[in-house]
């Protein structure tokens, strides 16, 4: 399979706010770098790239509340959900909001996920932006509905992986509207 462009109208973003325990901004630089990976193994539908980035016994539980447990769990799950996303149109930029260190080798990290579309890197969120009702525009555009990750990374033997994760879909009105 070859790989298509990245898609990331936002890169390269501002600095995330860092917050816990002092920590070398080369780990602040390696889980921006990280995420990044994460974005490009999800637009690119890459499942062994992407599973490289999970602790054997991390943690996952999906945008729909669908709980997985251990890596080998994870990988069957990716493995059939992840390949058929490379030819939707729509795919996801991720961009690092907050890392919160809570020891040197455990950091809590709040990601931004933005749909867009692939044909013109358009980020579909912003019809939601500025609405007064933006509940009535989930309906009409489901595809158009942010996440909102939260990883718990360990740092391992140097190397930054998910141990526990939440991917959370945004469904609250005031921060559709917000943006």
């Amino acid at each position: 399979m070859s790989a298509t462009p990245p898609v990331n109208p936002a890169a390269p973003g501002p600095a995330p706010t860092v917050l816990g325990v002092p920590a070398p901004q080369e780990d602040v630089d390696a889980i921006v770098a990280f995420v990044a990976r994460v974005e490009h193994t999800q637009q690119n539908a890459l499942p062994d790239a992407f599973l490289d980035g999970f602790r054997e016994d991390a943690l996952w539980t999906t945008a729909h509340g669908k709980r997985l447990t251990g890596l080998p769990e994870i990988s069957a799950f990716t493995r059939t959900v992840l390949p058929p996303q490379a030819g939707s149109p729509v795919t996801a930029t991720y961009t690092v909001d907050l890392i919160l260190f809570i020891r040197p080798d455990i950091a809590a990290v709040k990601i931004r996920q933005r749909p867009v579309s692939r044909a013109d890197g358009r980020l579909l969120d912003e019809v939601f932006h500025g609405s007064e009702d933006p509940s009535a525009l989930m309906a009409a555009h489901p595809e158009a509905i942010p996440g909102t990750p939260t990883y718990v990374l360990a740092k391992d033997d140097g190397v930054w992986r998910v141990a526990a994760a939440q991917n959370t879909q945004v469904l609250d009105a005031g921060t559709l509207a917000a943006g």
